[in-house]
């Protein structure tokens, strides 16, 4: 597969996103010379517009920045206060000397409507589409990648309008069933998108059945499987010393995005009920700081701990520190409900028992291979009681512990991604 030339597209700055770090990494390995196409954000420390990974992997980022919008709002963070005053003051100027009164009231509307905060996102993100297309239509591609619904136009008009290339649309949600993704336009989207693609692919059957039911195709299904390699040697970061707790207390761990619906306000309601140990959260979201308040109000700071995210490639070595894990989604949309996200596997690859939702993709898994039990996700006594359970059964706990180290031979990217290319072969 020397020299076959692969554009990829994700809607993200790609900082954190494994899966779609594991599917480049391999292709370059394979002989694909892979381009991603990733969002640039000056205000992110250390992003680079442009950087190669490896031999045959290179990242291009196109920047989010609208000029005219960095200017005006360099502005009005001067005028913030008195803003409407501001513009009432150059209107009456204008007016009162006939000075071009209709430019000047154009200047202060647009002025206005680009303080509409869904206005600037739209001008923002149209300008990322542009430039996505730009670098995937500059030079022609064998295949398209688009990861998630947001990329697919942009691998329609690069792959079939400017070139006549493969598409490959691989999705990592439901995109008709996910939080906030209410509105019907989604699936009709979907539905009209997958006209111009070759290749659909999931991450499990569960998601992959009820794809088939909505739009009659059975996608291909690439799991969440994690790096095999990071167990070897014995890197890690001492949480207890670096929270400043003691040694011996259990780590109660929960890593990755702090979002809603993921149980994790379910998590603090049950620390009073769990016998021992601290709740460590590693991760950033939208909901961090109504947790953190949470925590406060609730006189739990001893107990509850928060961390931000850390590199995808160095979570390992925080997570072989902890007694258990948790992946305790709310069965809040079908997204949730069929998932079976990189952390459940992370844990198991650091010998981690999880306390899990009982969903199926998940349960099949930490019951199927006994490395841990399955809870009420929506009852934080349910919780509780599982994780008293593994504290008070240590001889079971090591068991799972055991079983972990067995699971890993299974769902490891060094078996799935075998299947990832094979699947890349037959789109060509």
């Amino acid at each position: 597969m020397s020299g076959i030339k692969v554009c990829m597209f994700v809607w993200n700055h790609f900082t954190n996103d494994a899966r779609v770090m594991r599917e480049c990494t391999a292709l370059a390995d394979a002989g694909y010379l892979v381009n991603l196409v990733a969002i640039y954000d000056p205000k992110i420390e250390g992003l680079k517009k442009k950087e190669t990974i490896q031999d045959g992997f290179t990242v291009v980022r196109v920047s989010n920045q609208v000029w005219l919008i960095t200017i005006l709002a360099k502005l009005m963070r001067v005028a913030r206060k008195s803003i409407f005053s501001a513009a009432f003051f150059v209107l009456m100027l204008g007016l009162f000397v006939w000075l071009f009164p209709l430019i000047a009231l154009f200047v202060i509307a647009f002025t206005c409507l680009l303080m509409v905060r869904k206005v600037r996102v739209l001008l923002t993100r149209g300008k990322v589409f542009l430039g996505m297309v730009w670098q995937g239509t500059r030079k022609r591609y064998d295949i398209y990648h688009s990861n998630d619904l947001n990329t697919v136009p942009q691998g329609i008009l690069s792959a079939k309008i400017f070139h006549r290339s493969k598409l490959i649309y691989d999705s990592h949600e439901v995109q008709t069933g996910r939080t906030g993704y209410d509105s019907s336009i989604y699936g009709w989207m979907e539905r009209k998108y997958l006209r111009f693609v070759d290749t659909l692919i999931h991450e499990n059957h569960t998601r992959a059945k009820h794809i088939e039911e909505l739009y009659g195709i059975y996608p291909k299904v690439v799991h969440n499987y994690p790096f095999k390699e990071v167990d070897k040697g014995d890197e890690r970061v001492e949480l207890a010393e670096l929270l400043g707790i003691e040694a011996t207390t259990p780590i109660l761990l929960y890593q990755g995005g702090i979002q809603i619906g993921r149980g994790l306000d379910k998590l603090i309601e049950a620390i009073p009920s769990i016998n021992k140990g601290v709740l460590v959260f590693i991760g950033d979201g939208r909901i961090k700081p109504s947790l953190e308040k949470m925590v406060q109000e609730n006189g739990l700071e001893s107990r509850v701990k928060f961390l931000p995210k850390v590199p995808a490639q160095d979570l390992f070595k925080y997570t072989r520190n902890a007694f258990l894990g948790f992946q305790v989604l709310n069965n809040v949309c079908f997204n949730h409900y069929s998932a079976s996200s990189n952390k459940l596997f992370e844990y198991i690859m650091c010998s981690v028992p999880v306390i899990a939702c009982s969903f199926p993709e998940i349960q099949k898994v930490v019951e199927g291979e006994e490395v841990g039990i399955c809870v009420d996700s929506h009852d934080p006594i349910s919780i509780a009681n599982g994780v008293n359970y593994l504290l008070e059964h240590p001889n079971e706990y090591m068991k799972m512990k055991e079983n972990c180290l067995i699971a890993r031979e299974k769902y490891n990217w060094s078996n799935e991604k075998d299947i990832f290319l094979k699947i890349v072969q037959e789109t060509l």
